[in-house]
Order: C-alpha cells, then structure tokens, then sequence
C-alpha cells in the first residue's frame, strides 16, 4: 500500500487523519482509492473532468508529478504520496 499525506485543509474531509494508506499502482489510482474512502475530496482535487485540480500538488517521493507523468507517475508500496493546496496571496 501507499501512503498519501493529507494537508490540514484537507482533512476534515479526510476523517481527520494526516496520513492514509492505499492501493493503486499510479498516482491517478491512489487517489481514486482515497477518494473511495473519503467522496468528499474529489471536488478538491480533480476537476469536473478528471484532471488534477490546478490548486492542488501532488508529489510523489518530493517530485512534482506534473513534471513526471501526472495521474500515470507510478508509485510503489514504499513510495509517499504528498497532497499540498497551492498557496495564494501576497500582493
């Protein structure tokens, strides 16, 4: 299984935990498998069709995957799963 960090934003919707585990062998199917636990999330991270919510990060093992294969970035049992709301403000 592999563990997908959930941000403090985010866990309300996630039944309060920092850390789930899941199944999937990509990032796209971890985070339907996450979603399976917790429907609230998926407004907050895809879009209505199905791509990554532009406010929402996700890293695998601290690389960005949209610099790797986005939802088909594979992820092993060992791998973390990191879900980070993209910060807005300033001037």
């Amino acid at each position: 299984m592999t563990a997908i960090r959930i941000p403090p934003v985010l866990r309300q919707q996630a039944g309060n935990q920092k850390k789930v585990e899941v199944t999937g062998a990509t990032v796209g199917e971890t985070l339907e498998s996450l979603i399976q636990q917790f429907p609230g999330l998926k407004e907050q991270i895809f879009t209505d069709d199905g791509a990554l919510n532009r406010f929402v990060n996700v890293y695998v093992n601290g690389r960005d995957v949209r610099y790797e294969q986005e939802l088909a970035t594979p992820v092993g049992a060992s791998d973390e799963v990191i879900l980070l709301p993209a910060m807005a403000g300033g001037r």
